[in-house]
């Protein structure tokens, strides 16, 4: 059974944030200094009927000449049985510039066009019935008389910033500044806006050993030993949500840990605030990064909901100008992959 009105949707979140950088912010379009191709998959909530399925596909470029970097991102999400699908191919341009010997800054665009649909096959409402149960094969329902056939096709601008050295990073992201439209039902005294998405996020790398220190330094061969504290903060519509944890990289191996939740911040009635315990395992080595995650639930859902389990796969090619003298003002970020 189903009841249409408009739809309040918000964005799609993915535990292993830093596997997706394109998805997180365009600031991070061509971070990485070589091509880079990325895919990802979550599945949330298998165990339920309401299960959330995302994939997103991605390549970034950098352009050393021009310190630009660009990139595309496609990203499908499929909600409850495929009846509500969303279709996001967004462009990228990042600019980074060398603020002083061991700090950089960017600065990113991201330009989409959306497609969202919802299929009514199947669907029931609440016109279609009487005490006795169903009696009408067809609904009067106007909203899905007038939903345009179920389809719906905007463009979306944002925007993101990033400042680093060779250890710290942090960032900031808003998503959906022009605020669209994304109401199925043509009428427009039934427009749904977009919220903005707000994101902050950080974190700080020690380095367990200098030879295979990363970050901003060049030519470096030995592998890397660090740990990793993160953080992703966001904010869309009344929502908000938390992210904190960290990462130890041995590599290949690549460990980590973090919670999802805001403890401080009740809901209604008092229900706390906490979503799920996260954790990932990784393998990275001569630019292919393949990482698996679990989502435990902690909310009130409990572990019936069967958690989350998501997986990225990275390949960093290397292009005959990765192998040249890096200028200053191309420098590669510190934070994790996973």
């Amino acid at each position: 059974m189903g009841v249409l009105t408009t739809l309040k949707a918000q964005d799609a979140q993915y535990s292993q944030f830093y596997a997706n950088p394109l998805y997180l912010s365009p600031a991070f379009a061509g971070f990485s200094l070589t091509p880079r191709a990325t895919a990802n998959y979550r599945l949330q909530w298998p165990a339920l009927e309401a299960t959330y399925a995302t994939y997103a596909a991605s390549f970034d470029y950098y352009f050393s000449r021009y310190n630009s970097g660009v990139g595309l991102l496609v990203t499908h999400d499929r909600q409850g049985f495929a009846k509500y699908n969303s279709t996001d191919i967004g462009a990228q341009y990042a600019y980074q510039l060398q603020v002083s010997e061991r700090a950089a800054i960017r600065a990113g665009l991201q330009l989409s066009y959306v497609m969202r649909s919802i299929n009514y096959f199947g669907l029931t409402f609440g016109d279609q019935f009487n005490n006795n149960g169903q009696f009408k094969p067809v609904t009067d329902d106007q909203y899905v008389l007038n939903a345009d056939g179920g389809i719906k096709n905007y463009f979306d601008v944002s925007a993101g910033g990033l400042f680093y050295t060779d250890k710290l990073w942090l960032g900031l992201a808003a998503h959906h500044l022009t605020k669209p439209n994304q109401s199925l039902v043509g009428n427009k005294d039934f427009a749904s806006r977009l919220p903005y998405k707000f994101t902050l996020h950080g974190g700080y790398k020690f380095f367990l050993e200098n030879s295979g220190r990363q970050g901003l330094a060049r030519d470096v061969t030995a592998r890397e030993k660090s740990f990793s504290l993160a953080t992703l903060y966001k904010s869309q519509g009344k929502f908000d949500q938390l992210d904190l944890g960290a990462y130890f990289t041995f590599e290949p191996v690549v460990l980590g840990m973090w919670y999802r939740g805001l403890p401080i911040k009740k809901f209604e009635q008092g229900i706390n605030n906490s979503d799920a315990l996260i954790f990932l395992v990784g393998f990275k080595q001569e630019g292919l990064s393949i990482g698996y995650s679990y989502d435990m639930t902690i909310s009130n859902l409990g572990l019936s909901t069967g958690g989350a389990h998501e997986v990225s796969v990275s390949y960093e090619f290397q292009a005959p100008q990765s192998r040249k003298r890096v200028p200053r003002s191309a420098r590669k970020l510190p934070c994790p992959k996973f």
